[in-house]
């Protein structure tokens, strides 16, 4: 908990004074970008975060003219208090996310994106339960719309007691086959470290239509290949079914 909170202050301030120094008249164009959305169920890597219901998902980020990132991103989630109906003291209702990283290009259609990202859930966490704060690298490499994705968790990945090294590898396509419309295609896979049982791939085929004033509504399917037993909460959810994801966002 001390570690999450001295990271988030210290990223905190780290972006005041980099927004502060952005506006005097001899600094490089930057930009300072938000965005809010609002999904039916909040799935991530496939598995669902709220227990198949709606999400609300405020985001903000810093990007310098050098190529250098930093950002914080939010939703609900249920989760966590998912793993037991009983008035247990296992308690989460937040995910906090704080990133930062480096993009850049070698040539006209290859991109990169190297960065860390730290995954914190505030809550209440019973004696000896490995706590779900997890923090990972990646790296991403783009050819035009084609992009591969790796990131490689330096600490126990989501609660899985002895998960350090876990991974997972992201394979994206997202294509504009007519103006303000983009087909998103995914397939990806998670390997958790020291429990094989737990990992799984998942897939999305989707669409998104982007509108003026930065509105866009997406459409996708998703579904995953996770063990029914093992992703299945307390209320008899499987996380990783297959779903469709209707989400409302808009970009500032």
């Amino acid at each position: 908990m001390k570690r999450c909170l001295t990271l988030s202050s210290a990223a905190v301030l780290l972006f005041a004074s980099l927004t502060i120094s952005a506006t005097a008249a001899d600094a490089p164009q930057s930009t300072l970008t938000g965005s809010v959305a609002v999904v039916n169920d909040y799935l991530f890597r496939g598995l669902s975060q709220t227990n198949q219901k709606p999400a609300v998902q405020p985001g903000i980020e810093y990007d310098h003219a050098s190529g250098w990132y930093i950002g914080a991103w939010g939703s609900n989630i249920s989760w966590l208090s998912d793993t037991s109906t009983s008035a247990a003291p296992l308690s989460s209702s937040l995910e906090v996310d704080l990133y930062t990283g480096y993009r850049g290009s070698f040539s006209s259609d290859w991109t990169y994106d190297v960065g860390l990202y730290e995954y914190y859930y505030p809550g209440d966490y019973p004696a000896g339960f490995t706590r779900p704060y997890t923090t990972e690298g990646y790296l991403s490499l783009a050819y035009k719309t084609l992009s591969l994705k790796y990131s490689h968790t330096f600490t126990n990945l989501f609660g899985f007691p002895g998960s350090k090294n876990s991974g997972y590898l992201d394979l994206s396509w997202n294509y504009e086959f007519s103006p303000g419309w983009t087909l998103n295609t995914h397939v990806g896979h998670q390997d958790v470290a020291n429990t094989p049982g737990f990992s799984y791939s998942d897939w999305k085929l989707g669409v998104t239509r982007a509108f003026d004033h930065g509105y866009s509504v997406a459409l996708g399917y998703y579904d995953t290949n996770a063990t029914r037993s093992d992703y299945t909460n307390a209320y008899g959810h499987f996380l990783g079914r297959a779903t469709g994801i209707l989400t409302l966002s808009k970009s500032f």
